[in-house]
């Protein structure tokens, strides 16, 4: 069984980048092969390789009666203008096989310099994304150490430069892109003016990016004609990029999947795939002083009721985070569809300028109304593509759901319409273009009132980008 799997992956050398890296867009691809391990055969210690993103985008979203701008109606990271340039990936990297030590080692490094969510809010030039190595001694297990994606979403797992759209779709932004609360509570930032009375992104950390530090165990298998059975369980610190752990709570991941190959290899194989995964864990966050003082509000942090309810300033409390999800993704002669639904409980993202996720004065309350870290929230995307025969253009259309907050008074429901279209230059450059029909609605509020006053006037976005991916 294993020699029959190692075939399937013996490529000469020579082929790796284009395998690895200069792929077209549309593919089934078993990304835990492909990001964890080394084509058998490709004996290089060290390959240098690496990729850039320019883009241009610009949002026609109109301020609310104040003349202020919340974070959709504005480009990011920096969240300063509606209309901006931006190099927002530039990344390079090293992977290969240990040897002359053990060829059955291999090793992964990737160095984000780019201006986005990982850099800006913690003002870095450059931060690690990955640094991990990969142990493939064992039938049926794998092991992989480190810092590294973690097994889960398609739209997460997958690598970005190839990825088909320009922006991620709202469930996986908003839910599972994850943001850590700040060490100390933070009030909410406020709308504002443009150019910007105050920072919007509240943010001390930067963003997870889809990653932890941990140990994961994986494999995959035919387990028949033509079908491959693949398996991860991770256990990480939950603390995405940074490499210590902020608590002594552990994250568990688990990904299986399921996928008939129709043919080709690595990221330009054809198949049928279906996929599920999980994630579960804890974070600590800041619960404020001044919620404390609500008398209706029951946490240990807070004291007893009839004490005063007086805290101290740093009241650090455990919240469940916990997200999970399935879908299919189908790719055969220049078609591609995907599907996938996402659902989370706890810690629920509610914009860059709320850091402490509604951990505010007179909230904090299980099932009270605002209350980001006991919230709930779901999601989903279908999206499809076609290669044009016989041209160097690809037509995309996506349309994406995300429900923050489900149940809570203050829900919203973000809608997307993502119409796009790919030209490739050749298998390394490539231009997207993207138009965004966008839309979100309270709908326990009229329009203009709570969260409508904000959400009313998110519009539609134009967002161009240019991908270059080199290899040495």
């Amino acid at each position: 069984m294993r020699n029959h799997i190692k075939k399937t992956f013996i490529l000469p050398g020579s082929l790796l980048a284009s395998l690895l890296l200069f792929s077209s867009n549309a593919f089934a691809a078993n990304w835990l092969a492909l990001q964890g391990t080394e084509p058998q055969g490709a004996e290089q210690l060290a390959k240098v390789w690496g990729f850039v993103q320019v883009q241009y985008q610009d949002d026609s979203s109109d301020p609310n009666s104040g003349g202020g701008y919340i974070p959709p109606k504005l480009i990011g990271p920096n969240l300063d203008s509606q209309s901006a340039f931006n190099v927002n990936r530039a990344r390079i990297g090293v992977r290969g096989v240990a040897m002359p030590l053990d060829q059955k080692i291999n090793y992964f490094l990737l160095l984000e310099l780019g201006n986005n969510g990982i850099t800006e809010p913690e003002g870095s030039f450059a931060k690690a994304t990955d640094a991990s190595i990969t142990f493939n001694h064992l039938d049926g297990a794998r092991f992989r150490a480190g810092l590294f994606k973690f097994p889960g979403s398609e739209e997460g797992l997958q690598a970005i430069h190839v990825f088909d759209y320009i922006n991620f779709t709202w469930v996986t932004q908003q839910m599972l892109l994850e943001r850590f609360a700040n060490r100390a509570f933070t009030p909410n930032n406020p709308a504002t003016t443009l150019p910007p009375e105050s920072r919007l992104n509240a943010f001390d950390r930067g963003v997870g990016a889809f990653r932890d530090v941990g140990v994961q165990m994986f494999d995959w298998f035919n387990v028949a004609e033509d079908w491959e059975f693949s398996y991860a369980v991770m256990i990480g610190n939950g603390n995405g990029l940074n490499f210590s752990d902020n608590d002594d709570n552990k994250d568990l991941y688990l990904y299986t999947s399921l996928e008939k190959v129709y043919g080709g290899r690595g990221p330009r194989r054809q198949g049928l795939k279906f996929f599920a995964w999980s994630h579960t864990g804890k974070r600590t966050a800041d619960l404020s002083a001044d919620a404390c003082s609500n008398p209706a509000l029951v946490f240990p942090a807070c004291g007893p009721q009839g004490t005063g309810r007086i805290s101290t300033v740093f009241n650090p409390v455990e919240y469940d985070r916990d997200r999970m999800g399935a879908g299919v993704k189908y790719l055969r002669n220049g078609w591609r569809a995907t599907a996938e639904y996402m659902d989370g409980e706890g810690m629920i993202w509610q914009a860059p300028h709320n850091a402490s996720f509604g951990l505010g004065p007179g909230q904090g309350i299980p099932g009270g109304a605002g209350n980001g870290a006991l919230a709930e929230g779901n999601g989903y995307y279908v999206e499809g593509g076609w290669r044009i025969p016989n041209s160097k253009w690809e037509l995309d259309l996506r349309y994406d759901v995300y429900n923050r907050l489900d149940g809570d008074q203050f829900e919203i429901e973000f809608k997307r319409t993502t119409l796009g279209a790919q030209y490739f230059f050749n298998p390394r450059v490539r231009l997207a273009i993207n138009y965004e029909i966008r839309e979100g609605n309270a709908s326990n509020f009229p329009a203009g009132a709570g969260p409508n006053a904000q959400v009313d006037g998110i519009d539609n976005r134009l967002a161009l980008q240019v991908t270059g991916i080199w290899s040495q």
